[in-house]
């Protein structure tokens, strides 16, 4: 086999083991949800102890991409997508890390906490929304589809303002120690999968980069378009 033909089974496998551990971080994220929804405390344990095979799959994925750079030396679009390779890498290591925070918070709520319905409802809804994100950028990554990844940024308001939501529930109806508790310990599962939703619009960001060969800044566009849509008719001019 030539060196080249080496080199192109070593970015494959790169390219699989990167899609294969967003596979892991999606399951993570369902079963987690599923643990915050029923207070299961040992479906908790079990995506917490999973997140190990996520953090073998950074150290391969890592490990894998500083060989290409340092015995292939990749040039031009092979470059972009090895360099990609290593902040998706990272990007979803930091969901299994969410997943894991999570996971951590169901125990300290106690066997019979003060659930709220109307706080409970909208957290799960970010999970399943969180989720899907997750699901979009892997498929993103897999067929290069930049339309598909700046959706991303749309996909993303609306778990943004669900994370509002869920804040201001807790603010209005903490009567009490105990459910104020509860409810402080839900806005950080509920920050937690916001964050998921950023790492996922990173992702999306990274495929546009190996696409185009520039890198957009969804997140910076799409707080100047949300900046102008809230301007007052007329506002900032002479």
């Amino acid at each position: 086999m030539t060196t080249r033909s080496n080199y192109r089974d070593e970015m494959a496998d790169l390219e699989r083991a990167t899609l294969a551990a967003l596979d892991l971080a999606i399951r993570q994220i369902e079963r987690v949800t599923e643990a915050l929804e029923h207070q299961d405390v040992e479906l908790g344990t079990f995506v917490i102890a999973d997140d190990e095979r996520i953090d073998g799959s950074y150290l391969y994925v890592n490990q894998g991409v500083l060989s290409l750079f340092a015995l292939q030396a990749p040039v031009a679009g092979d470059l972009r997508l090895v360099a990609s390779m290593l902040h998706v890498a990272k990007h979803f290591e930091r969901i299994g890390d969410q997943c894991v925070n999570i996971a951590k918070l169901i125990p300290l709520t106690g066997n019979d906490p003060p659930r709220k319905d109307e706080v409970l409802a909208p957290i799960l809804k970010m999970g399943a929304l969180a989720r899907d994100e997750v699901m979009q950028a892997r498929q993103c990554l897999a067929l290069r589809d930049v339309e598909l990844a700046h959706d991303l940024v749309v996909q993303d308001q609306l778990l943004n303002a669900l994370n509002r939501e869920v804040f201001r529930l807790a603010i209005d109806l903490g009567d009490d120690i105990d459910t104020r508790e509860w409810l402080m310990t839900m806005t950080m599962a509920a920050r937690a999968f916001e964050r998921i939703g950023d790492n996922a619009v990173d992702i999306g960001e990274q495929v546009a980069f190996v696409v185009e060969g520039i890198m957009p800044e969804f997140k910076e566009r799409a707080l100047a378009r949300d900046a102008s849509l809230r301007k007052p008719p007329g506002a900032g001019r002479p």
